[in-house]
This record gives C-alpha cells, sequence and structure tokens, in this order.
C-alpha cells in the first residue's frame, strides 16, 4: 500500500476508535446528568439532532468533496469536530449541563462529519493503483469492523474508571490525529471550473439515474435501512428480556465485529470478475442473522447468525465501494457517495420510529420475520437489475469522455495528464495544494495519481 494510503488508515483507525468513547460517553454523561425519564429523552433528543443535521448537510458535503481537495475537506472537517468535541468534554467536565448548548454543539459536529464522509469517498480512490482499490477499500473495512470490537469494550472500561469528559477528550484527540493524516496526504485530485451548486447537485443525481445498477442499489439499500432500522431496535430487547441481559448484548456485538473482519478479509482475496454480483449474493445472508433471533432464539446460534450475517453485508460494502470507484467519474464520486449517505440517514430513523408500535401491534417475533424478508427481497430486487448482474470489474479508473480538458472544453475521449508533468513517484499535477487555489482541471484519469 501506499505512503498516502497508510496515512488515511492511521487516521481514520484512531478516528474510528475515538467513535467509540464518544458514543459510551454520550449516553452515561446525559443519562446520569439529567436523570431518569429525562436523561432517555435528553439522550434521543441529541441522537436526533445528530441524525436531522446529518440529512441537511450531506449532499452539500457531497458537492464540495467534488469541488475541493478532498483532503482539504477532510482536514476543515476534523478542525469543527475536535473544537465541538472539547465543547462537550469541557462542559461535562465542569458539571455545567445545558441540554440546549449539547444539542447546538452536536449539531456543530454533524455538521462538519456530514462532509467528511463524501470527501473520504472521493479521496480513498486516489491513494493506491486502480488494481489495488478492492484490496485497500478491504483493508479499511478489516480495520473499521476491528475497531468496532476493540472500541467499545476499551470506551467502556475507561469511562467508568474516569468519567465521561474523559472519554469525549479522547474522541477531541482521535479528530486532531485524523486531521494531522489527512494533511500529510500528498496526493491531488482532479478538480475543474464551478457551476451553480443546484446544477452540481443535479448533475450528481443524473449520473445515479443513468446507470441502472447504481439507481437499484440506491433504492434497495434505503429498503434494507429501514427494516434494519427496525431490527436494531428490536435486538437489544431480545437480548435484554430473553438472553440474559446486558453481557448478551456484548457477546452478539462482539460477533457482528467477528463476521465484519471476516467478510473484509474475503474481500481482500477473493476478486470475481462480477464484484457487484458477488456482493449481492452475500447481502442476503443478513437475513439469516435476523431470524436467529426468532428460531432457534438461544446466545448460541444468534452469535452464529451475527458472524454470517455481518460477514455477507462487510464484504457487500466493499463489492459496493469498488464498483462505484470504477464505474463513476471521479469528478462525481463525492456527489454520488453523498446521495448514498443520504438514503442511510434517511431510512435508518425511519425504522427506528416503526419498530414499537410496529411491535405493540404485531410482536416483536412477527415484525422480525417480516423484516428479515425484506432485507432478503431488497437484495433479490437489486439482483433482479440487469446491470447488477452484469457489472465487471475492469481495475481501471472510470472512463469520463465529457470531461473538460486543459483548455476546459470536453476531452476527446479520456482526458490525459501531460507527460511533462509526470514523475516517478506519481504525477506533479497530483501536489499538495494547501493553501492555495485550485486550478486543476477536472480531467478523467488514465494513470493512478498515487505515492509509494
Amino acid at each position: 500500500m501506499t505512503r498516502d494510503f497508510r496515512l488515511l488508515a492511521i487516521g481514520q483507525g484512531l478516528s474510528w476508535l475515538g467513535n467509540a468513547f464518544q458514543t459510551v460517553a454520550l449516553a452515561v454523561a446525559v443519562i446520569t446528568t439529567a436523570g431518569g425519564a429525562n436523561g432517555a429523552r435528553d439522550l434521543g433528543l441529541v441522537m436526533a439532532t445528530n441524525i436531522l443535521t446529518l440529512l441537511a448537510g450531506t449532499l452539500f458535503g457531497g458537492i464540495w468533496a467534488d469541488r475541493l481537495q478532498p483532503q482539504r475537506v477532510m482536514v476543515a472537517s476534523d478542525l469543527i469536530r475536535f473544537a465541538a468535541t472539547a465543547g462537550i468534554a469541557a462542559m461535562f467536565a465542569t458539571g455545567g449541563y445545558h441540554l440546549t448548548l449539547l444539542c447546538a454543539l452536536t449539531v456543530v459536529s454533524a455538521g462538519a462529519g456530514s462532509f467528511f464522509s463524501p470527501a473520504m469517498s472521493s479521496l480513498k480512490p486516489l491513494l493506491v493503483p486502480a488494481e489495488d482499490r478492492q484490496n485497500a477499500n478491504a483493508t479499511l473495512s478489516l480495520l473499521q469492523s476491528a475497531c468496532g470490537i476493540a472500541g467499545p469494550a476499551t470506551a467502556g472500561i475507561t469511562v467508568a474508571a474516569f468519567g465521561a469528559p474523559t472519554g469525549f477528550t479522547i474522541n477531541a484527540i482521535s479528530f486532531l490525529a485524523s486531521l494531522v493524516a489527512a494533511a500529510m496526504i500528498r496526493v491531488r485530485a482532479p478538480r475543474g471550473p464551478r457551476t451553480p451548486m443546484l446544477g452540481e447537485l443535479s448533475a450528481g443525481l443524473r449520473e445515479i439515474r443513468s446507470r441502472d445498477w447504481l439507481l437499484a442499489n440506491l433504492l434497495g439499500a434505503t429498503t434494507y435501512h429501514i427494516a434494519n432500522g427496525v431490527i436494531l431496535v428490536l435486538v437489544p430487547i431480545i437480548a435484554m428480556e430473553r438472553l440474559g441481559g446486558s453481557h448478551a448484548i456484548g457477546w452478539i456485538a462482539a460477533a457482528e465485529g467477528l463476521g465484519g473482519v471476516i467478510g473484509s478479509a474475503i474481500g481482500m482475496r477473493y476478486r470475481p470478475r462480477r464484484l457487484l454480483l458477488a456482493g449481492l449474493l452475500a447481502l442476503p445472508l443478513m437475513s439469516v442473522w435476523a431470524l436467529s433471533y426468532v428460531w432457534p432464539g438461544t446466545l448460541a446460534t444468534i452469535m452464529i447468525g451475527a458472524v454470517i450475517g455481518y460477514a455477507g453485508l462487510l464484504f457487500y460494502d466493499v463489492a459496493w465501494d469498488t464498483s462505484l470507484q470504477e464505474n463513476v467519474p471521479h469528478r462525481f464520486l463525492g456527489r454520488v457517495a453523498s446521495w448514498d449517505y443520504m438514503a442511510s440517514f434517511l431510512a435508518m430513523p425511519v425504522g427506528n420510529m416503526m419498530a414499537s408500535p410496529l411491535a405493540d401491534r404485531f410482536g416483536v417475533d412477527p415484525v422480525l420475520t417480516a423484516c428479515a424478508c425484506v432485507l432478503f427481497a431488497a437484495a433479490m430486487a437489486m439482483l433482479a437489475v440487469p446491470g447488477s448482474r452484469r457489472l465487471t470489474r475492469t481495475g481501471r479508473p472510470a472512463a469520463d469522455p465529457d470531461a473538460p480538458d486543459a483548455a476546459g472544453s470536453p476531452a476527446d475521449g479520456l482526458g490525459k495528464i501531460s507527460d511533462s508533468s509526470a514523475t516517478a513517484s506519481g504525477s506533479a499535477a497530483f501536489q499538495p495544494d494547501f493553501p492555495s487555489a485550485d486550478p486543476t482541471p477536472a480531467v478523467a484519469l488514465t494513470s493512478d495519481p498515487h505515492r509509494d
């Protein structure tokens, strides 16, 4: 892997660990400070504020990820999130809990985060040669899964021993680590002249609508996430009422993380020609996880179902990320990714809100069974689209015949980086540009702007 990719992996690994500290510290701090029903109400309000802010900002984040150098957006986002999280730590450390202030700082942090994710999606394919992108995506997925196992356990012990402000402080420091890593990345993305923001947003949507496999997967994922949102509310209830309490939740979470590690590891090794098809065939395994809560319903079988299901899910994620990177022109990638994130942010809360009324009306087991069927049907609907079955790996950057060349006119076929700008370690066109302007034309890549 290249130096730039290693920097991204290190920064994100530390940031993903920090996120676990934030999750634990927030729950502990709000519930213990506000107390009882007020704590649950306040925590729900803060979480809703976070989701609504992500919904409001993600599409704009995609636009700016395609306008600026993506690492510039990531640095700014991390700096803002560091300040907001440090503010939350200071508030709880001084005993001055104010719900309004907490929600305001959450808006600031989540707003910055809504710009970070599309920017990272735009940056990732630039860091390694095209033929190594699947391996790079799988490596990041494996790292995130491993952090999902180690992070909550470490955070729980730390917060229990030193208090919630320490957890917030650790997360703030992790944003600084991510910021430094992003600032050191030297690769440079090609960028062209800006157009009105609504026009750029529409252009991203046109890219989605012009590819049947892309549109089908986004619509299918939206349905999938609604059902998964219902499941994620109900399964902790089953763990508490039927499986022995909080220790069961911990064991199940560990099994889910292990499944993610396995799925990511498979993604590193298994390189089928029709990668998206293979990922979609693995995705229905999540139905096994959901049904295991209904039958047989024992902790051991649920853990096995979790390993199987999350292995399928994380392998699909690797296949999906790689398919986007190989088939969507890079100058649209941030905007396309933002629509993908938007679907998730919108669908999951809808499912969360539906869970309790559905369970009260029909019972937990019938609802879980129905949701498992929806997960399966959503995957089959994506598979039914011809483009999803026929899409093949290319090992090359996506063709972009309409990209403007250096003179600002459409390129003849794939745009080319001039020979005079090439160097032994990559293209001189891809140099760090902080804090200068971004004059690079939006040419399509015919070589990989990575550095060893």
